[in-house]
């Protein structure tokens, strides 16, 4: 008989040649449970997603309540939809002054898409520039913003007018120019391996886009939601962008993101032509009921309080380990630098066996990503690093 996995690799279209193929048949709280009872603790969310963890039931009652009232009705922007218009309410409510506009999307790829759109527009100019080392989603017009030829190669000729920054370097602050649209950046970049911003370097690229009409868009697809201890990352460092991104545990685990600005920037896209920016399926009904039950639940709680000290206890009994050559982290967003990409994978299999899903890095293979759930128990912190240190043991033993 052929097997769940065997039809998986057969007839699901693949990323890599080498899948993990964790069988999941339900998952609850920070656990994954397979079709035979296999249990696994998450410790990556469903890379940075999922703040309130697996079928929540505040997020699940919204999903039934709204599904029980209506799902896909018209393309986004058409209707009058309360899920929708709650959602951005309480969106603007819990933001700076200047951003009370909101377009919701289906992913974080398209949120980015549609800032580019937006900056150039807004401005009138075509230049970009992005980080190097950052991630801001895999479609033709965020690719671009993608500096490693490794991954950009194969589809080129990809956007042009993008140019990269090195993250945190001053002096490369020079390239934000009168012609420049806007400039993208991760508030804490993550694939690089989990980088935390200079707060003077921040504060400088704020006033270098202010000083050149350039604007400033801050993708915390990632950093957002509470992960850093924040509700959004760019509070702890006392600047505001032109344009956020967010999404992943924007929807408690149903699909939705969005870009916002002010409602000046947005109106551009309303007018010469009409419909300058289009989805069908953004904002869907049931993702933005999750949405509003997921933020309700988190600002509700003491949830993103608590990350600190979360963040602490794993730092304390791990960052002792001999194969540890270095933690860095900003909150629930943490890396443990190996400096061996071939321990890194033995680490991440050793512990799968042993319970815990962990994961590694787009560009730092010789790095562990750590980023659970925020609703993680300190007894559950202190059992999943029971079972990385065993992991890696088994890597200086071998």
């Amino acid at each position: 008989m052929i097997t769940q996995r065997q039809l998986f690799l057969n007839h699901l279209a693949q990323t890599s040649d080498a899948p993990l193929q964790l069988e999941v048949q339900r998952a609850h709280g920070v656990w994954l449970y397979g079709p035979e009872g296999q249990k696994h603790l998450d410790l990556i969310s469903g890379i940075g997603m999922s703040p309130l963890g697996h079928t929540h039931p505040e997020v699940v009652k919204a999903v039934e309540d709204q599904a029980r009232q209506y799902m896909h009705v018209m393309v986004y922007g058409e209707y009058v939809l309360s899920p929708q218009v709650m959602l951005a309410r309480r969106l603007v409510d819990l933001l700076p002054e200047g951003l009370d506009n909101v377009y919701l999307v289906n992913s974080g790829t398209e949120a980015v898409e549609g800032a580019m759109k937006l900056a150039k527009r807004s401005t009138g100019r075509s230049g970009i520039i992005s980080a190097r080392k950052a991630y801001h989603g895999s479609t033709q017009g965020a690719m671009s913003l993608m500096s490693d030829p490794y991954y950009t190669d194969a589809y080129r000729p990809l956007l042009p007018g993008v140019r990269h920054i090195e993250y945190n370097a001053l002096g490369d602050l020079e390239r934000i120019s009168t012609e420049t649209a806007c400039v993208v950046i991760e508030t804490v970049q993550a694939e690089s391996g989990i980088t935390i911003p200079d707060p003077a370097w921040l504060r400088a690229l704020r006033q270098r886009c202010t000083d050149t009409g350039t604007l400033l868009v801050l993708d915390e697809i990632q950093c957002g939601y509470g992960r850093t201890g924040h509700l959004w990352a760019f509070e702890g460092y006392g600047i505001e962008p032109d344009i956020l991104l967010i999404g992943k545990g924007m929807g408690g685990g149903m699909p939705i993101a969005a870009f916002i600005s002010s409602r000046e920037h947005m109106q551009v896209l309303s007018h010469t032509p009409v419909l300058g920016h289009i989805t069908t399926f953004g904002g869907h009904p049931v993702s933005a009921a999750a949405a509003l039950a997921t933020l309700n639940t988190l600002m509700d709680s003491t949830l993103i309080q608590e990350v600190v000290a979360k963040s602490d206890l794993f730092y304390e009994l791990l960052n002792d380990h001999p194969a540890v050559r270095e933690i860095r982290r900003a909150g629930f967003m943490m890396s443990l630098d190996l400096g061996d990409a071939e321990a890194v994978q033995r680490v991440i299999r050793h512990a799968l066996v042993g319970g815990v899903v962990a994961d590694w890095f787009l560009f730092n293979m010789e790095a562990i990503r750590i980023a659970p759930p925020l609703i993680i128990t300190e007894e559950e912190v202190r059992w999943g690093c029971q079972v990385l240190r065993q992991a890696l043991d088994s890597v200086l033993q071998s």
